[in-house]
């Protein structure tokens, strides 16, 4: 992209003269004890660089060939490591579809496609073989299901119907595959917290003790991870998926009900029905209705909290109040009954909640394990779910708030990208920085920043 292109997109006067945005820009009147950075200003130039960057580490992530023991065909990847990763991978779809002339995007989704088992299940890691990390029958073995999401993203730039066509009955029975195997009778979904992407985002009680633990206390079975042996890390990983079921967070499972699963799914029902439309599956319409209608029913009853105007996860039947940004899928799920909107939407804007220095953060700051460098989900600003927030925001019509968000964030990255020179895995709510502990160079999600969140709310 040119400079004087990227000027003009972000309507601008003469190139170098005028800002691009200031964190503060258009704030709302919050009376925060901890205002957002008001003094950084994003200029053209930075900007333009920001988005070179992060195409460039894109560009050098893609791989697949001859060097590849199974993926013999070019993909854009997360590049966590040699295994491909599910929720990576469709999040990287949502900014590569602007590029899909230099970024194969196609095959990143394919590669899952092509592993799924007959009765549809999706593993959410590969190794690099080709083999699925872990077996359908253990807890952690999904994802969030996000192939849906990212098919009609890619739509969204080009029509491409053929590619519907294609996508379609591979989407649809991975999607009757997670109902059969996760629903509740209650209509809810149960997961599990690593699977689910937000890896120590806590959704048990604090101090949580049961007698389904063997016995065992909180603090026994939280410590059982730890004290596994194993001199390698792949007899660690085996003796991780061996036990697993046996830890604190194995045993809240399957009594653990999840609104952003659920959330999720609401969407993807949403997301198909549109993809059946297109291509002329009417017969499928009805059922996606009526899923919809009984999950929408079903977490209003039992997830949502007056008193807090917030949607809680439950467990043993009893709703969990600890506050993370997953509650936020609700906005894409379509779940939130209008007379409920402007109470939800109010925690996005306090300072005491989700409206931090850099907004967004993964759990709630007035959540007593909330920590303000990040720690990963105890605070961590993520792209994928800031990403997840504005697009849900835009579908409500939330298109003033939505904006406000994404100019927060964009400047906040780019002040870290200024002094740093690349991008991270997560950024800290409390500081202009990067989140501790965060990969770096990772585009990656936060390409999504740069390149979508430019493209879609800064233009």
């Amino acid at each position: 992209m040119k400079r004087r292109d990227f000027a003009h997109a972000m309507g601008l006067g003469a190139l170098g003269t005028a800002t691009v945005l200031t964190a503060c820009k258009g704030q709302p009147e919050t009376g925060s004890a901890l205002p957002v950075s008001c003094d950084f200003e994003v200029t053209p130039e930075l900007g333009e660089r920001m988005y070179a960057k992060a195409l460039e580490i894109t560009k050098k992530k893609v791989r697949g060939g001859d060097g590849e023991p199974f993926f013999k065909k070019p993909f854009v990847d997360a590049a966590f490591s040699d295994n491909i990763f599910l929720w990576d991978s469709c999040f990287i779809v949502c900014f590569a579809k602007y590029h899909l002339d230099e970024l194969p995007v196609y095959q990143a989704l394919d590669n899952f496609y092509e592993r799924m088992e007959a009765d549809g299940y999706i593993c959410r890691e590969y190794r690099k073989n080709g083999e699925a990390l872990w077996s359908k029958d253990h807890p952690v073995s999904i994802n969030p299901p996000l192939l849906a999401l990212a098919e009609t993203e890619i739509y969204g730039v080009k029509k491409d119907k053929e590619r519907l066509r294609y996508a379609y009955p591979i989407l649809k029975k991975n999607f009757e595959f997670l109902i059969d195997r996760y629903q509740g009778d209650d209509k809810l979904f149960w997961g599990d917290t690593l699977g689910m992407g937000m890896d120590n985002i806590p959704r048990s009680p604090r101090g949580w003790t049961t007698d389904e633990g063997n016995g065992m206390t909180h603090h026994e079975l939280g410590e059982k991870l730890g004290k596994m042996g194993g001199s390698t890390a792949e007899e660690r990983l085996n003796m991780f998926i061996a036990d697993y079921v046996e830890t604190l967070q194995g045993v809240w499972n399957d009594e653990g009900r999840l609104v952003d699963f659920t959330a999720q799914m609401a969407m993807v029902s949403r997301q198909l029905k549109f993809i059946a439309q297109e291509i002329g599956e009417d017969g499928d319409i009805a059922f996606y209705d009526s899923f919809h209608s009984e999950v929408k029913e079903a977490l209003n009853e039992s997830c949502w909290n007056d008193e807090d105007a917030f949607y809680y996860d439950l467990g043993y039947g009893k709703q969990v109040k600890r506050k993370h940004i997953g509650m936020y899928w609700t906005l894409l799920g379509e779940l939130i009954p209008e007379e409920k909107m402007d109470a939800f939407l109010a925690h996005l804007t306090d300072p005491d909640a989700f409206y931090r220095k850099m907004p967004l953060p993964a759990l709630s700051a007035d959540d007593p394990d909330y920590v303000g460098w990040g720690d990963y989900w105890l605070g961590g600003v993520w792209a994928p779910t800031s990403y997840m927030v504005l697009k849900g925001l835009t579908a409500n019509g939330r298109h003033e708030l939505a904006k406000d968000l994404a100019q927060k964030t964009y400047a906040a990255v780019a002040e870290v990208f200024k002094a740093t020179d690349t991008f991270w895995e997560n950024y800290a709510p409390d500081l202009i920085s990067y989140g501790m502990p965060a990969k770096k160079d990772f585009c990656g999600w936060t390409g999504l920043i740069p390149i979508a969140v430019y493209h879609e709310y800064l233009k």
